[in-house]
């Protein structure tokens, strides 16, 4: 058992799905999981543990920003043993390239974030997805004829920031679109020899402010989310 995560050993499974929103989790979790065990509750981090067409899946949340997942993938990584995590979550597209729906597969991750290089001496500012989980995705996307970007993104630490124009290391970086998570989240799996990976769906696109509505993005992500199941049973 660790700090955050109040899940008794055997309780996660070998490959987790970690949306942000708590509530989402709940959500996968009741929708597309049989046998469902709700395994962890410490701060409503919910996790549930359950069978994927007969694969034991973990569904738990990461919360939001690298702080956040950086504490619970580390313990899941460390703690409970597990080979993979796949983050699952919306992001901001920097250009009228991509669209709203898009769904994007994480090649790399850049910040301005200090995680990486305090926590575990990784000085790099652009940290790759790890493992052969992204591969996998292409892959389960292609056999389920799933349209999939792969892009570069920008995970800031900043949500609201007075200067809108695309920050310069997104421009160094050629990164597309923008969220909080997936740099600590491949930090984290450099550091512990674990696999991980990003999908993404855009739900805003800041240069026209196009966007999901609140009552639009439940439906709006099962494409991303049946990606991530998919892809899970190949694991």
């Amino acid at each position: 058992m660790s700090i955050h995560i109040n899940a008794k050993p055997g309780d996660i499974a070998k490959i987790v799905l970690m949306p942000g929103d708590p509530l989402r989790a709940k959500y996968i979790a009741d929708h597309y999981l049989q046998d469902v065990k709700k395994v962890n509750e410490t701060r409503n981090a919910f996790y549930f543990t359950g069978n994927y067409k007969g694969k034991p899946v973990t569904i738990g949340s990461s919360g939001m920003g690298c702080a956040s997942i950086g504490i619970y993938s580390f313990e899941l990584f460390s703690e409970y043993d597990v080979d993979c995590i796949i983050r699952i979550g919306t992001c901001g597209a920097y250009t009228a390239d991509l669209k709203l729906l898009d769904l994007i597969n994480v090649e790399a991750a850049v910040s301005e974030s200090t995680f990486a290089k305090f926590a575990w001496g990784i000085e790099e500012e652009r940290i790759e997805h790890q493992g052969d989980a992204f591969s996998v995705i292409q892959e389960t996307a292609e056999r389920l004829s799933y349209p999939l970007r792969s892009e570069a993104v920008h995970s800031s630490d900043i949500f609201y920031r007075k200067d809108m124009n695309v920050p310069a290391i997104a421009l160094k970086h050629h990164c597309s679109a923008v969220e909080m998570e997936a740099f600590a989240l491949f930090a984290n799996a450099k550091y512990t020899h674990k696999k991980a990976a990003t999908i993404l769906t855009v739900s805003d696109i800041i240069p026209t402010h196009e966007n999901i509505s609140s009552a639009a993005r439940e439906r709006s992500l099962l494409p991303m989310i049946e990606l991530a199941l998919e892809t899970a049973l190949q694991f």
